[in-house]
């Protein structure tokens, strides 16, 4: 492989630069990805063509020097595959066709074959390893159970997430018991990008942050913990688990690879926090992009001082990239991060 940084990193092994991608790196923010888009017609037919999904995978790799590659796909594509139905609906976002309240709702649902219901992800996974050509690592990713659980109980994306916690408190056994089968798809979907071609998966927790604490290590953390025993280390696993700082010892010590932070902590507390078990992920807010060149230089300086030199860090935005950010300032902050590294 050309570039293994992130890979270094992961492992926690020196590198000649501090590795930087982004979250949401393909999308909106880039004109070619729009006439991409345009010419899906949809966000879902974008998905599920692996031609289109893998060129929207590979267009940030031509513009900026990031040191991996991800996945263009979406957390629902798994729920959808399990038969609720999903469509994007312009304006609002994803809705689904039937949602989960009562145990024969669960029974409903199907373990789907990642090789037959979501062969568009493993084809999109397949074409992008080959393009790649061992260029930079694939990352790979699924959403937690907790989190695609309250999109499956809600039926879309929620404000106050009302009907899920309403299960939570008063059904506890029948939200575990969707979890369970939740995570047992993700298993399998998860392996099935690594015998892909997928070199490093992510689980993003993007609600993880609405529980309480005690309902957070119930009802999202374990489950991901059993995600990444069952990976069983075939490749380094990264958890974006948003707002939970009060868990990040109990999350560094779930068999992750690494913690991926959203930019509501100090990179040095979280650092002292976890000590050397696992490598550190992000987090500048990514609203920073909105700045002038010489504003996002000082900011991302400021934060990679913070962070310090030792090895298994990688730079990252603390949540996904806005639609509105000019694509001028994102090579600003990969230029600004490589030439940190080699001060």
């Amino acid at each position: 492989m050309n570039n293994q940084r992130l890979l270094q990193a992961l492992y926690r092994q020196p590198v000649d630069k501090i590795p930087v991608w982004f979250m949401r790196q393909a999308g909106r923010y880039l004109p070619e990805y729009q006439a991409t888009r345009k010419q899906a017609g949809s966000f879902i037919k974008l998905c599920k063509t692996p031609e289109l999904a893998a060129e929207v995978s590979l267009q940030p790799l031509r513009r900026f020097s990031v040191d991996a590659a991800i996945l263009f796909s979406d957390i629902l594509v798994l729920p959808d595959a399990m038969g609720l139905g999903l469509e994007v609906v312009e304006t609002v976002g994803p809705r689904f066709a039937r949602t989960i309240s009562s145990s024969h709702d669960i029974q409903q649902l199907v373990i789907p074959d990642p090789e037959q219901e979501l062969r568009y992800v493993m084809e999109t996974v397949r074409l992008l390893r080959a393009e790649l050509n061992n260029q930079v690592p694939l990352i790979g990713f699924a959403g937690s159970p907790w989190t695609v659980a309250t999109y499956m109980v809600e039926g879309q994306t929620s404000k106050g997430f009302n009907i899920v916690k309403k299960m939570l408190y008063r059904e506890p056994e029948l939200l575990h018991a969707l979890l369970k089968k939740i995570t047992e798809a993700t298993i399998l979907y998860l392996q099935a990008q690594i015998e892909a071609g997928a070199q490093v998966i992510m689980i993003f927790d993007t609600w993880g942050g609405i529980l309480q604490p005690l309902s957070y290590q119930a009802f999202s953390l374990t489950y991901m913990q059993t995600i990444i025993k069952k990976l069983n280390n075939k490749v380094p696993t990264i958890i974006y688990s948003k707002q939970t700082h009060g868990a990040l010892e109990k999350i560094a010590d779930s068999g992750c690879s690494a913690i991926g932070l959203d930019w509501t902590i100090e990179l040095k507390e979280a650092k002292a926090r976890v000590q050397h078990k696992v490598a550190l992920q992000g987090n500048l807010d990514p609203a920073v992009l909105y700045a002038s060149p010489e504003q996002i230089r000082m900011q991302i300086t400021k934060l990679l001082t913070e962070i310090g030199s030792e090895p298994g860090y990688i730079f990252n935005v603390g949540h996904g990239l806005m639609p509105d950010i000019n694509p001028e300032h994102v090579n600003v902050a990969v230029e600004t991060v490589h030439a940190f590294s080699v001060l």
